[in-house]
């Protein structure tokens, strides 16, 4: 049997703006008093357990709805894939490939106060740039040190996405975080006679191995970190490999067509926020911008991009949490709109498109400031920062994981 929970995500977090702010003046938020909120917190990775530990450490009542079997998010590698749909891969969440390994120093990619070292017995993976089960791994470590595993409910999903029988419960929230990650609604380019083309094709999201690309001409559409990967890792296996560039351009030695047996869209991921009703309230996801939010009992953790995302998302989880406890107030609705405005059109001005809008392109400054300036977050040494452009640096030199330590 499997149980499968309903979150009515209702009455305090999304139904009202004006609700929400007369709620949250009324528990002493506007007054400045410290108070504690049952709080929702959806999905169990990284942004999810950080969120969950900030908020407890804040005094805050919280529970974890996870989908999966696990905590890990997208780490939580499942050999499978969904081959009905291996472009949309609705019924698989993790898009981690077998060979994958971390893309910067494991010094880079740990929570400021939870190291990420090698085990003591020899166990695991004790290289600096280690694989996924290595940082799943860490990720477990990480719950059970704070003892958020009570607080995770596993298998939890929306009923209509559930097979077998189902148990269904109602809760009320007075907040909910959403901190189900970027990587889970696959992008797929709009090309004309994709519909018709009767091979092979699918999204990176539905890789794991090569050995079934075997002798194939494989088409790789999108230059991506994982496109340069498994374009590398597809040339030990098939006969041809070609890159699709994001213009739409094939450029080969010769300047002739392949006739292909496979394409391949490492073309980036959607957010996509399926399980959330907001009550009529509207959240816009245009060209991957996700739309002002309305209600300040409503807030998302880890949705920035280009980011060494554990130490900026308990950031923004150590925020959230003070918020909602009123430690911190929140700006006036008419600062945060000229703040995101500005932002954006400053974004607009540099050429950066409306679909990297949350992409911080590693700028260590902003990270800092944020941090500083909204929950009192020490600077990351100077020393850490110059390891993280070099591995950034690492990368734009294609200098790939057969070289990496």
């Amino acid at each position: 049997m499997e149980a499968c929970t309903l979150p009515v995500f209702g009455a305090y977090c999304c139904t009202s703006a004006d609700l929400a702010c007369e709620t949250l003046v009324s528990r002493g938020i506007g007054g400045g008093m410290v108070s504690s909120k049952k709080v929702c917190v959806v999905g169990a990775g990284v942004s999810g357990l950080v969120s969950a530990r900030e908020l407890r450490r804040e005094g805050h009542d919280v529970t974890v709805m996870e989908q999966s079997d696990s905590v890990g998010g997208q780490w939580l590698y499942e050999p499978r894939t969904d081959a009905n749909e291996p472009l949309g891969a609705a019924g698989v969440h993790s898009g981690v490939y077998a060979s994958l390994r971390l893309n910067a120093p494991r010094d880079s990619m740990c929570f400021s106060d939870f190291s990420f070292y090698p085990k003591d017995d020899g166990t695991g993976d004790a290289r600096r740039y280690p694989g996924h089960a290595e940082f799943l791994r860490y990720i477990r470590d990480f719950c059970d040190a704070f003892g958020l595993t009570d607080v995770v409910r596993l298998n939890t999903k929306r009923h209509g996405d559930c097979e077998g029988e189902v148990v269904t419960t109602e809760e009320v929230f007075e907040a909910v975080v959403v901190a189900t990650g970027q990587y889970s609604q696959p992008r797929i380019p709009a090309i004309n006679g994709m519909d018709k083309w009767r091979r092979r094709q699918l999204h990176s999201h539905s890789y794991r191995v090569p050995g079934s690309f075997r002798d194939a001409v494989v088409v790789v559409v999108g230059l991506g970190e994982s496109g340069k990967e498994i374009a590398l890792e597809l040339r030990e296996v098939a006969r041809e490999i070609e890159c699709l560039c994001a213009d739409g351009q094939v450029t080969f030695a010769d300047g002739s067509c392949v006739v292909t047996d496979s394409i391949m869209y490492c073309t980036v991921y959607d957010y996509s926020f399926p399980f959330l009703d907001t009550g009529g309230l509207q959240l816009t996801v245009d060209d991957n911008r996700i739309g002002q939010l309305y209600s300040p009992s409503l807030s998302f953790v880890g949705e920035p991009s280009q980011v060494k995302a554990p130490r900026f998302y308990l950031v923004q989880a150590r925020w959230v949490a003070q918020v909602l406890s009123g430690r911190r107030p929140l700006p006036s609705a008419e600062e945060m709109l000229r703040s995101a405005e500005e932002y954006h059109r400053a974004r607009e001005m540099a050429g950066v498109p409306r679909r990297l809008s949350h992409a911080l392109f590693l700028n260590l400054e902003y990270c800092d400031e944020f941090g500083e300036k909204r929950c009192g977050f020490p600077r990351l040494p100077e020393w850490k920062k110059e390891l993280m452009r070099a591995a950034v640096a690492r990368l734009r030199n294609d200098q790939r994981h057969g070289e990496l330590p």
